[in-house]
């Protein structure tokens, strides 16, 4: 196997079948590929459309469909995919493995572009496709590993700050060639074979967000460089699945497992100091862009009770109320 594709639904069917007719016509152009679709306990007919959906399109030959037991989340879902492909006696793992979100469309040409250069660039650990919205507009999808200045930077929201702090931002400018950036969109995330082997699977502790940024770092502490690849062009129908981070859309509530995540990356990786830090200047700046916005009379585009709850969550013993 060349190339296996790996697609985690949970209640968002007709989205995965999308997805699936998108690769349909590319498979040919990765000789050797596959796809494995699981579903996380969707229990909402999702299993029985997609595999009405997969018989009926005739895709059996290329995409394997694997109902899970229950919802585990993101890298619970993808190591479910993942595993058995790496560990099944007898059988070689794959070249390489894509991580493909199920409310995405894979533009033609994605997969062979993201293949073709990791083919070209054996020193290259893990690449990301350009994704855009329907219309072709880029949005962002590689990024910077977060930091204490970076969280002051994105909590502040004020232009001479972000001036001074360029190079903590989470999301550089957008550019349109390939470069080496920190961590890429699980959306679309193509993983050497040798990655796997040397730090394992995705970490199952986290149940959705910072999984990949976590991946990221750990293959580039083991020597497995992240880079952007804006060949490939995969359509992202961004917060479709999650329903959380539509940026063209009000902005919900975040929810607990958002929290949980976030303090787990900042405490496993850099130590608990470290993430109370981050808490803090986060903490600090974003209070202090609250009072700002009021001040100025600016749009209040961030989710419900943010503040309130990232405060309680990380300062007040994790009390997060619904």
């Amino acid at each position: 196997m060349s190339l296996l594709i790996v697609i985690v639904n949970y209640r968002s069917a007709p989205l995965a079948v999308d997805c699936l007719a998108s690769l349909a016509p590319q498979m040919a152009d990765v000789p050797g590929a596959r796809v494995v679709l699981t579903d996380g306990a969707s229990g909402d007919g999702s299993v029985e459309h997609l595999r009405a959906a997969i018989a009926r399109h005739g895709w059996s030959e290329w995409v394997e469909f694997k109902p899970l037991e229950r919802n585990g989340g993101f890298a619970y879902g993808n190591n479910a995919g993942i595993r058995p492909a790496f560990e099944a006696p007898g059988r070689e793992p794959p070249r390489y493995v894509l991580l493909l979100n199920p409310d995405t469309i894979a533009r033609p040409g994605a997969l062979a572009a993201l293949v073709a250069f990791m083919d070209a660039h054996p020193q290259v650990g893990i690449a990301g496709s350009r994704l855009e919205y329907e219309d072709g507009e880029q949005h962002d999808s590689r990024f910077r590993f977060p930091s204490i200045l970076g969280e002051f930077e994105h909590g502040v929201r004020l232009g001479p700050v972000s001036r001074l702090l360029a190079n903590y931002r989470a999301a550089p400018p957008l550019v349109l060639h390939d470069h080496p950036i920190d961590w890429v969109a699980g959306a679309s995330m193509i993983v050497r074979r040798e990655v796997f082997e040397a730090i394992g699977y995705l970490d199952e502790e986290y149940f959705l967000y910072y999984e990949e940024v976590d991946f990221c770092l750990r293959a580039r502490r083991a020597g497995w460089p992240c880079w952007y690849v804006p060949a490939s062009r995969v359509v992202h129908l961004v917060g479709r699945s999650s329903g959380l981070t539509n940026q063209r859309e009000p902005a919900r509530r975040r929810p607990r497992y958002w929290f949980e995540s976030r303090r787990r990356y900042f405490a496993k990786n850099h130590g608990r100091l470290y993430a109370f830090a981050a808490d803090l200047a986060f903490a600090l700046g974003f209070a202090t862009w609250r009072v700002r916005r009021r001040l100025q009379g600016k749009p209040d585009e961030d989710p419900p009770r943010f503040l309130g709850d990232f405060v309680r969550f990380n300062f007040l013993g994790g009390r997060y109320s619904a």
